[in-house]
């Protein structure tokens, strides 16, 4: 039951494919440009909310979708590949305490701040496979696709929320 939960909510965001990470160990400082409460509107009218503070100087906390019961957390942290910046999230549980019982953990993604607008684009396992085995092939795959115009999956746009 616990698999199927962290599935059925991965599938939220379209991830948690990974077996491997991108960095061991976080040595970029966060972006606190990204630090906050976001919501996004979904395509069928559902309001999502994101969920990202910091832990300490190198990591985030997320959460999402952080206003629901069936919310997830990760440690996130940035990671520089082929001259792009991707957050490496790191899924470890839901506010159901359910915890992961693969090692599918790891999920990707770039993105962008504009005032009061976060775009987060996930890394496709269309293009980057799932069956990657070690950090440095995933990194070689990620260089060697970084101008294929699908390597991200579709856009999630999330505006900040003020309170």
């Amino acid at each position: 039951m616990k698999k199927l939960c962290i599935v059925l909510l991965c599938g939220l965001l379209a991830g948690c494919e990974y077996t491997v990470p991108l960095v061991k160990a976080p040595t970029l400082d966060i972006d606190n440009a990204v630090v906050g409460l976001w919501q996004r509107t979904t395509k069928n009218g559902q309001k999502e909310q994101l969920l990202v503070i910091p832990l300490d100087s190198k990591e985030y906390l997320v959460s999402y979708p952080s206003e629901s019961d069936e919310a997830m957390f990760a440690r996130g942290c940035l990671a520089t590949v082929g001259g792009m910046t991707l957050v490496q999230l790191k899924w470890f549980g839901t506010a159901q305490a359910a915890i992961p019982d693969d090692n599918r953990l790891y999920q990707y993604a770039s993105y962008k701040v504009e005032g009061e607008k976060l775009t987060v684009h996930l890394l496709s396992s269309d293009v980057i496979s799932k069956e990657i085995a070690s950090t440095e092939a995933l990194v070689k795959a990620i260089e060697a696709n970084k101008s294929a115009t699908n390597l991200f999956r579709e856009n999630m746009v999330f505006t900040k929320i003020k309170k």
